[in-house]
């Protein structure tokens, strides 16, 4: 239960821990990546005006205006861009310091004029090219490789177009960069709150713990201390019948003090189930025996309400467990068939061999079926009466002692309702 409580605090904690990582580490990178694209947009853009002007000077460009070296020209408008940390200063050493090269292409997509003496890896054929692509592809501005670009149209021509590539591929590196920085140091950071959280989880859940073993020392205490006063009330019971005889009251207390003898066996069974540390003796033992030895005790109680029992037990099937808490478990689901099947019901016992695996299965019908899942029947003192009364002698902790018992012996139980009428529970050990 420690351990558990421990691994839940644990997996609570760094699931918290992570979504706080991935939450960060995102809204860095996302908040990143704007910055870096409103900063290649407000270069486009400079470039893209300064363009306009130098066309206005030249005026309609010819077939012989290819110019090998191009002056930068800075309008003198953009002198005050915004500037800032979100914002990096725009002016005229920046706007040398550009990789960018312009086509201008007119009606047949044929090449006017170029200019790549601002950029070192590409050559004036490759430049047409890329125009020539940019172009059709019929949007005026988008990405094309590593460049971002967009197309002008010539005022005084307008079949002719000028398309301003701005090579963007140290922005994406940054990017990168920053994307890869961010998930090493978010990495190194889960590491190190997961090594600090395992560290503190105890610390953390101490005083749980504490409560907990207090519980169960207090159950086991209160169990045996009941277990004297109960035992001497059942032999006053005796020697009361023996001296007047059997009457209403003595069954009476003789059925209350049994069902508080079963009470307190299946508190301190559940109880020991959970103790840390907890090693149990192992056995190798023929279960179908002690199945069949299980039932016959329970045949009396089943032919006073006509209840059926069908037995498809196999011959042979051993199992390596605790002789005397199996037998508790096989007791637990057979008491609780026989109190809750119905007037003239069934109970179907199975066990079979699959896998060197022996599987258990106790079917039982009912007249009215709980309305919770199946898997709330293994609750501590879940009683299918919500009223709690006695009527079917059931004080809700057997199912959950037979779960501490299959839990201990690395097994599964489980429940399921196959029809509206029938309850059927499965142990795999």
């Amino acid at each position: 239960m420690i351990k558990t409580l421990q691994k839940k605090f644990i997996a609570t904690a760094m699931a918290a821990i992570s979504i706080l990582l991935l939450v960060l580490t995102g809204t860095i990178n996302v908040a990143n990546g704007l910055i870096s694209a409103r900063q290649t947009d407000e270069q486009l853009k400079m470039l893209a005006e300064t363009e306009k002007l130098l066309m206005k000077q030249r005026g309609t460009p010819t077939e012989s205006d290819d110019i090998p070296e191009r002056s930068f020209l800075w309008p003198k408008e953009k002198h005050a861009l915004r500037q800032g940390l979100f914002h990096p200063p725009m002016n005229e050493d920046m706007a040398m310091s550009l990789r960018f090269f312009i086509v201008c292409l007119n009606e047949q997509n044929k090449a006017i004029r170029k200019d790549v003496s601002r950029i070192a890896a590409v050559s004036a054929d490759e430049a047409v090219s890329y125009a020539v692509r940019a172009v059709n592809a019929g949007k005026q501005n988008g990405y094309l490789e590593h460049f971002k670009y967009q197309i002008l149209t010539d005022a005084e021509a307008s079949e002719n177009k000028t398309v301003i590539f701005l090579d963007v591929s140290g922005q994406f590196l940054s990017i990168v960069r920053v994307l890869v920085l961010s998930i090493i140091v978010a990495a190194v950071g889960w590491l190190c709150m997961l090594f600090f959280v395992m560290r503190l989880s105890k610390k953390a859940i101490r005083p749980i713990a504490q409560n907990i073993q207090k519980q169960r020392q207090f159950v086991t205490d209160a169990g045996h201390e009941i277990k004297t006063p109960l035992a001497i009330i059942q032999a006053n019971i005796d020697a009361m019948e023996l001296i007047n005889g059997e009457n209403k009251w003595s069954r009476n207390i003789r059925s209350q003090t049994t069902r508080l003898s079963g009470l307190m066996q299946n508190l301190l069974t559940l109880a020991k189930m959970e103790e840390e540390n907890l090693v149990l003796t192992m056995e190798r033992f023929s279960l179908s025996m002690l199945l069949e030895e299980s039932i016959s005790l329970f045949d009396e109680a089943a032919a006073l309400k006509d209840i059926r029992v069908e037995r498809q037990i196999g011959r042979e099937i051993f199992i390596c467990a605790n002789e005397e808490y199996i037998r508790r478990l096989l007791s637990i689901l057979l008491d609780n068939a026989v109190k809750y099947t119905s007037q003239s019901g069934t109970i179907r016992v199975v066990l079979k061999n699959a896998d060197h695996t022996a599987i258990l299965q106790v079917e039982n019908t009912c007249e009215c079926l709980p309305e919770v899942d199946a898997a709330k029947l293994f609750d501590r003192f879940y009683r299918g009466d919500s009223a709690r009364t006695q009527k079917n002698g059931g004080y809700g902790i057997g199912l959950s002692a037979a779960y501490a018992i299959v839990k201990a012996h690395q097994g599964s139980i489980s429940a399921k309702y196959p029809d509206g009428h029938t309850i059927v529970f499965t142990i795999k050990i």
